[in-house]
């Protein structure tokens, strides 16, 4: 299903926005994408005095990769449609999040290598539309899984991609996958996010884009944010909640459909 490759995707530019550079970015956007003046923080000494800026990036990916949990909230753009976020990943392959696109949304958790999945009628229309299936099967399918959350056990249709959002240890190490491709970086202004002050990382790309990389200077030195600014695929996203607990609620059994159920499964 395309809506599952685009929520991987959203799920890997965590990943990738690192090792391309932390790449593209224009000034300083909030998290919606849109440019937004930075917020200075209080002074306060330095944890990367004397650090280059690529050092500084380099200490940030070592104590991320180290996260064993994270919450990414964000909005992307993929294939030419935005996608918001907001998930909850832990390193046992657990997840528990929602997204939205076309007007869709849709909730998912991951719990015991079972991924469940429940979207509205309009995200389910969407999903399956731009798979070329005809009306009729789609009415069919949207009674089905109205308002019941879609079961898919490992090995159905779907599953490989969606299993991407919640595999965190999969994500983290494609952080240092490409230590030359993140050469090169500047250090910008000082700012905030969320109240916590951030040295920002700036690398712009020859064929045009710049990506923002913003890094705690507090604590470990997490990424926080990623804003990507022009190229094909612009978006900003936050992380936080490190090393939280990622809670992930089973649905009952009598608000589930199995996908097997679906006849002729759904597109993968």
């Amino acid at each position: 299903m395309a809506s599952h490759r685009k929520l991987r995707a959203a799920a890997v530019v965590c990943a990738v926005a690192v090792v391309t550079g932390p790449a593209p970015v224009a000034a300083w956007a909030a998290t919606t994408g849109a440019a937004a003046a930075p917020s200075v923080s209080a002074p306060s000494p330095d944890p990367f005095s004397g650090l280059t800026a690529d050092e500084i990036g380099d200490k940030a990916v070592t104590a991320t990769r180290s996260a064993t949990s994270l919450r990414m909230t964000g909005r992307v753009v993929t294939e030419g449609q935005p996608l918001d976020i907001d998930f909850a990943v832990n390193d046992r392959d657990e997840c528990t999040g929602v997204m939205r696109i076309k007007g869709g949304n849709a909730e998912l958790r991951k719990i015991d290598r079972i991924t469940y999945m429940k979207g509205d009628e309009a995200f389910w229309r969407v999903s399956m539309a731009s798979q070329g299936m005809p009306d009729a099967q789609i009415d069919a399918t949207v009674e089905l899984v109205k308002g019941r959350w879609l079961k898919i056990a490992p090995g159905q249709a779907g599953s490989a991609d969606l299993s991407g959002v919640c595999d965190l240890k999969s994500l983290l190490a494609d952080l240092g996958n490409d230590k030359e491709e993140r050469r090169g970086l500047t250090r910008g202004p000082d700012a905030e996010v969320g109240g916590t002050p951030v040295a920002t990382l700036v690398k712009k790309k020859a064929e045009g884009g710049t990506t923002t990389v913003s890094v705690s200077r507090e604590g470990k030195p997490y990424i926080l944010k990623m804003v990507k600014a022009g190229g094909e695929e612009p978006g900003a996203m936050v992380l936080s909640d490190y090393d939280e607990p990622v809670r992930v609620v089973v649905p009952p059994a009598d608000e589930t459909v199995d996908l097997s159920k679906l006849d002729g499964g759904v597109p993968a």
